[in-house]
C-alpha cells in the first residue's frame, strides 16, 4: 500500500506544472530616463541622473512574480546649470564623496490591471532609507527590429526630500522657502531581454 501511494504521488508531483519565473531584462541606459522636478519660487527645476544600471523581471499577467532594482550615481545629477548642479553634490545636499549611489529595490506589485500597478519598494539616498510606492503604466511588450525583446514602463511617484535627509533651504525676504521639499519624480523605463542579441539601435 506504501508502495502505490509513493508512486502515486510521485506521478502527481512529475504532472504539476513548474512555477512559473518571470523573464528579467537589463535597463536599456540609452532608452531609460530617470527625471525629476522640484519648486523654486514661484518656477519649477528639472533635472535627472545620467548613469544607472538595473533589471527587472517581468512576466505579463504575473504579478507576483515581478521585480525591479536599480543603482543610480548621484554625481550624475544634471539640471543644465553647472553651479547649480555641483552645490546638489556638495554636502549641503547629496553628498556624493559620502553617499555616491541612489538605490530602489522592489517589494511586491499591487492593484495591478491590464495597464497599471502599483509597485512598491525600497528607496535609498543620502544613507537613508524610505518605502515608495512607484505608480506605473504599462507600456507592453515588443521585438525591436533587430530580434531583441524589450519592454517599456512609465513610473512616476513623489517624494519629500526631507525624509532622506536632504534639508537644505533658504527662505526669502517674502518668508517664501527658496526650494519645494516634495520632488514628482518620473522614469521611462525601456528594458531588454537578458542574454538576447543585442545589435546596436539605430536609434
Amino acid at each position: 500500500m506504501k508502495k502505490i501511494f509513493s508512486i502515486a504521488f510521485f506521478v502527481l508531483i512529475l504532472g504539476l506544472p513548474a512555477s512559473s519565473q518571470a523573464a528579467t531584462y537589463n535597463l536599456d541606459a540609452d532608452h531609460t530616463t530617470i527625471n525629476f522636478k522640484v519648486h523654486h519660487l514661484i518656477s519649477w527645476v528639472n533635472g535627472q541622473f545620467k548613469q544607472f544600471e538595473g533589471t527587472f523581471d517581468y512576466e505579463p499577467g504575473k504579478p507576483e512574480t515581478w521585480k525591479a532594482k536599480a543603482t543610480i550615481q548621484a554625481a550624475s545629477i544634471d539640471t543644465g546649470v553647472a553651479p547649480r548642479d555641483k552645490h546638489l553634490r556638495s554636502p549641503e545636499f547629496f553628498d556624493v564623496d559620502q553617499f555616491p549611489t541612489l538605490t530602489f529595490e522592489s517589494t511586491k506589485a499591487t492593484a495591478v490591471d491590464d495597464k497599471h500597478a502599483k509597485l512598491e519598494g525600497n528607496l535609498t539616498i543620502h544613507g537613508v532609507t524610505k518605502p515608495v510606492v512607484l505608480d506605473v503604466e504599462i507600456l507592453g511588450e515588443v521585438k525591436d527590429p533587430w530580434g531583441n525583446q524589450l519592454a517599456g514602463f512609465t513610473a512616476t511617484t513623489t517624494i519629500n526630500r526631507k525624509d532622506f535627509g536632504l534639508t537644505w533651504n533658504k527662505t526669502v525676504e517674502t518668508g517664501q522657502l527658496l526650494v519645494g521639499e516634495d520632488v514628482q519624480i518620473t522614469i521611462e523605463v525601456s528594458g531588454m531581454k537578458a542574454g538576447a542579441e543585442q545589435a546596436p539601435a539605430a536609434s
